[in-house]
């Protein structure tokens, strides 16, 4: 299973979140840099993944509702991809 490791610490700006995530996730070029095309990409097929947060109170510090939106946009993807796992700190 591949795992992708987030830090809420470079994800501090909605621009910074977006450049991080492209490169964490290794996400195309033509990423819209949007909550709907996170979700586009998380569901489509994948080999088994999952991703974890850590420093989540960081991440929600700095973004605010925006990273409410973002979180429920990935907790969503991982219900409906059976191939994504999402696991993030408390």
């Amino acid at each position: 299973m591949k795992t992708i490791v987030l830090d809420g610490l470079y994800m501090n700006t909605k621009d910074a979140t977006f450049d991080y995530l492209k490169w964490r996730l290794d996400l195309p070029d033509y990423f819209g840099r949007n909550l709907d095309a996170l979700h586009d990409v998380l569901t489509e097929p994948c080999e088994p993944t999952q991703i974890v947060l850590y420093r989540k109170e960081l991440m929600l510090a700095a973004l605010g509702e925006y990273g409410k939106m973002l979180l429920t946009v990935i907790r969503d993807a991982a219900k409906q991809n059976r191939m994504l796992l999402f696991f993030e700190d408390v």
